[in-house]
């Protein structure tokens, strides 16, 4: 499978032997990407190929994270002492569609209340004004 981040720079492909992904709650994750969990997909270290080295944050004293430092994209999670195997960021395949979460990871930090958002309103890009007008005003269709 292959993915990236936002600009480009950073490209990967990764040899995927499940479907299985999971999130992660803890304080570190929620910091890393700003978002209530950090969704993830475990891999072979060895089954990743970096088209383009990306930048790596030593985020704690057991941990780095891959990520383009142009466009801000993270790309994963890496123990430094490393067992054989890595994160890579479900948000940067090219295609995350085939994976389902099998777990929550790091579950002192989870926000219940962000967990079972079935009954929220959905709001479409392309049927949202504020965003398709400005897409459409830079001659593009909503991505």
């Amino acid at each position: 499978m292959t993915g990236g981040c936002q600009c480009g720079r950073i490209r990967y492909a990764a040899r995927v032997d499940s479907d299985e992904a999971y999130l992660c709650h803890c304080r570190m994750c929620q910091r890393a990407t700003g978002g209530f969990a950090a969704a993830f997909v475990e891999v072979p270290t060895s089954a990743v190929v970096w088209e383009h080295e990306p930048d790596w944050y030593q985020s704690s004293p057991i941990a780095r994270r891959p990520f383009c430092s142009v466009c801000g994209t993270p790309l994963g999670f890496d123990f430094i002492e490393s067992n054989g195997r890595m994160d890579l960021t479900f948000g940067s395949f090219d295609d995350p569609s085939g994976f389902r979460p099998v777990v929550h990871a790091g579950s002192e930090g989870l926000h219940e209340a962000w967990l079972d958002t079935k009954n929220l309103p959905r709001q479409y890009s392309a049927a949202t004004e504020s965003v398709a007008s400005r897409w459409k005003a830079a001659g593009l269709e909503v991505p």
